[in-house]
């Protein structure tokens, strides 16, 4: 057990409490119901991400109730504020997806202005969707005060004729639908049953990707990142991180000192160990770049080399978050790679344990009435599958998930599409055949703007049979429900100039997941010609967030943040 720091509370509100020179701020608390008494206490946030904008954020209400329940029970008062968010399975295939990443820095910008704005002791983040998660740890860390992490929960999967569904069903229904496998009255059913009810989505796609990512970074307490959003355990722990989250304030636990580079590691090591989104990559770059911490694109691919992955789990696996969790949940994937000499086990969590202490009554080996989490020895792969692709396409990095293909390497014509919407009309309509590398560009940070993920279109190629035997490659992202052979986040995009931009249908393009390649068969001369006659767009937006997004956002392969000064 490690030995708690003397409980010191260095009290941020203490403005509210100094003298008859604060009597105006104390006024302004007083019209809300507080106390005398209230001001010696400490002043907690809630940040709440409850919206009915999205079944991921509408059963947050209640956790948030929890943890303000929590905090109250702790002896602290509650602060509660809003946060936005973007439904990305509403948005995507429209022009409302390019606002899904930009939300991500609306969220951390929230988090940040109102705890800092407001003086607060520390701050529960309550979050469901995919970028809730990212854009509120890196609120967070600006703001750099005792912090935790409530994960909304997953959803249930949905069920039509005996088969269990979830929002990717429905994108890769429509290819199917397309292909004349699945008729109009299927179709519509799955649409209508896929999503029963309130969470995130189902599968280790970006939402618990991220969450159990935040698990095993120390921001979230054991088991919570699997938890369905619908059971009662889910406000009970809620409950029980506010309860954490106090007495974290008064050991001055940061998240600073929670989000190292080892603890990182450990993160990333569970994103490869259960399969997890592409996003991560684009996400855990900013978040390093929010902690201060030296974390590049190519050590994705050194945690890569070395993790296995342990969890069969969905886009490219059988389980979802739920089986998941009943197998054990992240902790039992976390003492697995922690035996293996995978993780470190020396890293601070918020309870104020460490890793190791966290995992001590776990057991070594996963259960045997269970095939969710394998032990080490009986591994799905033995590395990692979020592989970082580099070549004269891809000068800075490139993101491709590559376990559960059986065509690892794929050379063919190039299809150029300079927008998503037509390139998912070539595939619907017939017009991408096998072999064929789709080229998505003028989708990335800067010429999105806001670079949107791909799911309408890689969907489409599964639904349609051709998700092994065409490639798709862009500058833009993909949902974490995308399997195939994708490649995305390829860096420098084509409104930078990126060599993606002078590619020309029929060129040879090679993917080649064993060689970590992603090339152009052009000579450098031929690409030096083309790009002297290249004449960058305009941008596609002028005022607004976009606007401010394309303006300020760096590279993918720096996480497009927009304070990379």
């Amino acid at each position: 057990m490690t030995t708690a720091k003397p409980i010191t509370i260095h009290r941020r509100s203490a403005n509210i409490t100094e003298g008859k020179s604060r009597a105006p701020n104390r006024s302004m608390y007083y019209a809300m119901g507080y106390q005398g008494e209230d001001f010696s206490k400490l002043m907690i946030g809630v940040a709440n991400g409850h919206s009915t904008i999205t079944p991921c954020n509408s059963g947050l209400q209640k956790l948030a109730d929890a943890a303000i329940e929590g905090i109250e029970a702790a002896g602290a008062n509650a602060q509660v504020f809003g946060t936005p968010t973007i439904s990305d399975g509403m948005a995507m295939g429209t022009e409302g997806m390019k606002y899904s990443l930009v939300s991500r820095e609306v969220i951390a910008d929230c988090v940040e202005t109102c705890v800092q704005g407001q003086w607060m002791d520390g701050v529960v983040v309550v979050g469901g969707c995919d970028k809730n998660m990212p854009g509120g740890l890196m609120g967070m860390l600006r703001a750099n005060v005792p912090a935790i992490y409530v994960y909304g929960g997953t959803i249930l999967p949905g069920n039509y004729q005996g088969k269990e569904l979830d929002i990717v069903s429905v994108f890769e229904a429509v290819g199917e639908n397309a292909a004349g496998r699945m008729s109009d009255e299927d179709l519509l059913e799955t649409e209508r049953r896929a999503i029963p009810g309130t969470g995130s989505c189902g599968g280790m796609y970006t939402a618990n990707t991220m969450s159990s990512a935040f698990e095993a970074i120390g921001m979230s307490l054991p088991y919570s990142s699997t938890m369905a959003n619908v059971h009662d355990e889910k406000v009970i722990s809620a409950k029980e991180s506010a309860r954490v989250l106090v007495e974290a304030v008064k050991r001055d636990l940061k998240p600073t000192d929670i989000v190292t580079r080892k603890s990182i590691e450990n993160a990333v090591a569970v994103i490869m160990a259960t399969g997890g989104s592409t996003n991560a990559v684009l996400h855990f770059l900013a978040i390093a770049h929010c902690a201060g911490v030296e974390w590049t694109i190519d050590d994705f691919e050194r945690i890569r080399q070395r993790t296995p992955v342990i969890c069969d789990l969905k886009p490219s696996g059988k389980y979802r978050a739920v089986d998941l969790h009943r197998a054990g949940g992240i902790p039992q994937v976390m003492k697995v790679l922690l035996d293996a000499g995978l993780l470190h086990g020396d890293c601070i969590t918020i309870t104020g344990k460490t890793i190791a202490e966290t995992l001590a009554d776990i057991p070594s080996e996963p259960r045997a009435d269970q095939d969710v989490i394998r032990p080490i020895n009986k591994a799905l792969y033995a590395k990692g599958h979020l592989a970082i692709l580099k070549g004269n396409l891809s000068p800075e990095g490139a993101v491709a998930k590559i376990t559960g293909l059986k065509k690892p390497v794929i050379t063919g014509p190039a299809r150029v599409f300079d927008d998503e919407q037509s390139a998912l009309a070539a595939i619907l309509d017939g017009r991408i055949q096998a072999g064929d590398v789709m080229v998505l560009r003028y989708l990335g940070p800067k010429g999105g703007p806001g670079m949107p993920e791909m799911l309408a279109p890689t969907g489409a190629l599964i639904g349609k049979g051709l998700g092994e035997s065409v490639g798709l490659i862009t500058d833009g992202r993909f949902s974490g429900g995308t399997w195939g052979m994708v490649v995305g986040h390829v860096a420098p995009e084509a409104f930078a100039g990126g060599v993606i931009a002078l590619v020309e249908e029929g060129d040879s393009i090679t993917i080649d997941s064993l060689q970590l390649l992603l090339q152009v068969h052009v000579s450098d001369e031929v690409l030096a010609e083309r790009r002297a006659k290249w004449v960058a767009p305009k941008p596609r937006y002028m005022r607004g967030v976009q606007a401010k997004f394309a303006f300020n956002a760096s590279s993918a392969s720096k996480g497009a943040v927009l304070d990379a000064f």
